[in-house]
């Protein structure tokens, strides 16, 4: 019996014949739209050629190597043996969570930026333990819910609520609402799809909802002011244009000068740079794509996110592993909620919340972290169903 390259590389069974390589397609033409947007809105005029490109951009550059090689590794091992390092790998990320949050921590490791404790210095880089527990949170909730039947009561969705509580405390300290809300529509989305009963689930959101507005005092005085804003914008109120609202009315206001078609390249450099946009290569970069490609370009990106989540669902759909299948919702849900924040973030209809766009937006732990997911998606696709495995959530009703 001849043995391939690939089953040499991935152990027998396995196949290249899946829908995986539309997230792979997709994530690879995100990351160079997003290259080129965040060139835009950091260089008055286009580079002569790769080896002009500036410091931000050829940090991207070499933050997509980094995310594409990181990827390809987890793809070798069997999600076997990813799910028996996923909680060893969680108590890492938590320990880094709480290590932020020391205040007796080395000022040269960790530096408050906009009063947000996320970050570890690393020299070169900077490494944000947030975007590293999405990947350890999905993996270790995928673990303990597969082949498991508590969670369809709503007693027994006490253990994955703590589980959820521990990265979302830790992140919510420090204090980064954007990515603790991420957790949550995970939590969720796999629970769905392990096969938890609706209206248990229905039931933790109106108490949700109903609970909400008592945590507005306890939000720091910025979040208010995010809040309020947004209000104060739904109302037409102008007055806050060049204060708290001054970076959504920016975005709004490039994406409107963008039209369908967008301007040309050089005109494009100069109304980005002189519109003074805050977070133009990071948070706010989808109104730099869309002032220069118009909105046509906008519809490219999210048509490109569509391909994304449309790779994984069938990906999902098609696993019969329950472990592969749960971490593959967990990630399409992380992705498509991020994205679609951050898409009402610059649009104006929701507040800012500092989340960026993934594939798309400056920075090296964002751009590793959604690698690693579309890695591990593909690895989840190309394994193809053990025989005799035991079937995945059936439930009599």
């Amino acid at each position: 019996m001849r043995v391939t390259l690939a089953e040499r590389l991935l152990g027998p069974g396995t196949t290249f014949r899946h829908a995986a390589w539309l997230c792979v397609g997709s994530a690879l033409a995100l990351s160079l739209i997003g290259i080129y947007a965040i060139n835009v809105g950091s260089s008055a005029e286009p580079p002569e050629s790769l080896s002009r490109l500036g410091g931000t951009t050829l940090r991207q550059v070499v933050f997509l190597g980094v995310g594409l090689l990181s990827a390809a590794v987890v793809v070798l091992p069997d999600p076997r043996i990813v799910r028996l390092v996923a909680w060893p790998v969680l108590a890492v990320v938590v320990g880094l969570l709480v290590f932020l949050l020391l205040p007796f921590a080395p000022g040269f490791l960790v530096t408050p930026r906009n009063g947000v404790r996320g970050w570890i210095d690393l020299g070169p880089v900077d490494l944000q333990p947030a975007e590293l527990a999405k990947i350890a949170y999905v993996l270790c909730a995928a673990d303990y819910l597969r082949y498991r039947k508590n969670h369809r009561t709503l007693l027994g969705l006490v253990p994955i609520g703590l589980i959820t509580a521990v990265p979302v405390g830790l992140i919510t300290l420090q204090p980064d609402l954007g990515s603790a809300m991420l957790f949550v529509p995970a939590a969720f989305a796999v629970l769905l799809a392990a096969g938890a009963r609706l209206k248990h689930l229905v039931l933790i959101v109106l108490c949700g909802a109903l609970a909400a507005p008592a945590a507005y005092p306890f939000l720091k005085p910025y979040q208010q002011q995010r809040i309020l804003g947004l209000i104060s914008q739904f109302r037409g109120e102008r007055h806050t244009s060049d204060d708290i609202n001054f970076q959504s009315y920016t975005a709004i206001m490039l994406i409107g000068a963008g039209r369908a078609e967008g301007f040309n390249d050089l005109k494009a450099r100069n109304i980005v740079r002189y519109s003074r946009l805050p977070e133009r290569h990071n948070d706010m970069v989808f109104a730099v794509i869309v002032a220069r490609l118009g909105l046509w370009g906008g519809l490219l990106v999210m048509g490109l996110y569509g391909v994304w989540l449309a790779g994984a669902m069938i990906t999902a759909a098609a696993c019969k592993d329950a472990f592969g299948r749960l971490v593959t919702v967990g990630f399409l849900t992380i992705i498509a909620v991020q994205g679609l924040v951050n898409l009402g973030m610059v649009l104006g209809v929701l507040p800012i919340v500092g989340l960026t766009l993934p594939f798309v937006s400056y920075g090296g732990s964002s751009m590793l972290s959604v690698w690693v997911m579309t890695g591990l998606i593909v690895s989840v696709a190309t394994r193809k169903p053990r025989r005799m495995a035991r079937p995945t959530f059936e439930f009599a009703d």
